[in-house]
C-alpha cells in the first residue's frame, strides 16, 4: 500500500504555526502532537486525528505507524523548513499530529459512569510538570485528571510532548473551580490532598481516591487542604528541599493502588 500524499496549502501551515498559541488553539478546536510514540498513542485513543505530518526523511520509521492511519487521515509531507515553523524537538522523529480538542465531559456526568482513582491538580503552571503527571497517571490506572483554573493548557506542545500520548487516554476536565467542586467530589471520592509540611505518610486506602496536588512552588492553599479526607506528606533523609511535584506524585499514586494486605 502506498501513502497519497495530498498538497498542501499555505494557509494551512499559518494555521498550524498559530497553534503555539493557547487562544488560537481553542479558538480553532486543534492542537499539535509531535513524536512517534504520542501518535502511536493517540491513534490508539478515540480521540480524533485531522490530519497526520511527516517529513520525508523519516518516512522509513513512520511508515508502519502511518499506513493503517491513511484510510481515512490525510497525510501531508513537510519540507525542513516548513516543519521547523511547527516542532518542538531539535532533532524530530518526523511525525506529528493535527488533533481535534475533544469537549471534556462535566464533572456530574462523568461521576455517573465507572471510573477508577482520579488525580485533581491545583495550579499546576508548568506544562511539562502537567504531561509528567498524566503521564504517570496513567501508567498507575487512573481514569482521569481534573484541572483548577489558572492551570496550564493540557493541549500545550510541552505538555503533550511530556505526556508521550498518555493524555490521549485519560477524562481531562479543565478550568474548575476546585472551592466548587471538592465537596461533590467527595461523594464518590476518598479525597487526599498533599501536603510537604505534615501530613501521613502516603499508604494504601480501601476506597476510589481523588488525589489532589498544589503546584510545585506554593502548594495547596490551606482551604482546599482543608477540605481533605486525608492529608499525606512524603519525609525524606536529606538536605534537600523537596522531591519534585511528578516525583512526589508518583510515589503517591503507586499507593493509592497498592493493595491492602
Amino acid at each position: 500500500m502506498k501513502i497519497d500524499y495530498p498538497d498542501i496549502s499555505q494557509a494551512q501551515l499559518k494555521k498550524w504555526a498559530r497553534l503555539a498559541d493557547a487562544k488560537v488553539r481553542q479558538e480553532e478546536g486543534i492542537f499539535l502532537a509531535e513524536g512517534i510514540k504520542v501518535v502511536e498513542e493517540l491513534l490508539a485513543s478515540d480521540w480524533q486525528t485531522k490530519a497526520i505530518l511527516v517529513l520525508p526523511e523519516k518516512n522509513r520509521q513512520c511508515e508502519k505507524l502511518l499506513l493503517p492511519a491513511t484510510k481515512d487521515i490525510p497525510v501531508y509531507q513537510l519540507t525542513r523548513a516548513q516543519w521547523q515553523k511547527l516542532g518542538q524537538d531539535r532533532e524530530p522523529e518526523g511525525v506529528m499530529s493535527v488533533v481535534q480538542i475533544k469537549q471534556p465531559p462535566t464533572i456530574s456526568s462523568w461521576f455517573l459512569k465507572p471510573s477508577g482513582n482520579i488525580l485533581i491538580l491545583h495550579e499546576i503552571n508548568n506544562p511539562r510538570n502537567l504531561g509528567a503527571l498524566a503521564r504517570s497517571a496513567h501508567w498507575f490506572g487512573f481514569t482521569g485528571i481534573i484541572l483548577s483554573a489558572n492551570s496550564a493548557d493540557y493541549t500545550n506542545p510541552k505538555a503533550v510532548r511530556a505526556s508521550m500520548g498518555s493524555l490521549f487516554h485519560l477524562a481531562i476536565i479543565p478550568e474548575v473551580d476546585l472551592s466548587a467542586a471538592l465537596p461533590g467530589i467527595k461523594n464518590s471520592f476518598f479525597l487526599i490532598g498533599s501536603d510537604v509540611r505534615e501530613g501521613l505518610l502516603p499508604h494504601p486506602v480501601p476506597k476510589k481516591v481523588a488525589l489532589l496536588l498544589g503546584n510545585e512552588s506554593h502548594g495547596l492553599p490551606e482551604a482546599l487542604l482543608k477540605m481533605a479526607d486525608e492529608q499525606w506528606s512524603i519525609t525524606g533523609n536529606s538536605k534537600a528541599d523537596s522531591l519534585s511535584l511528578p516525583q512526589a506524585a508518583a510515589i503517591m499514586m503507586y499507593e493509592c493502588v497498592k493493595k491492602i494486605s
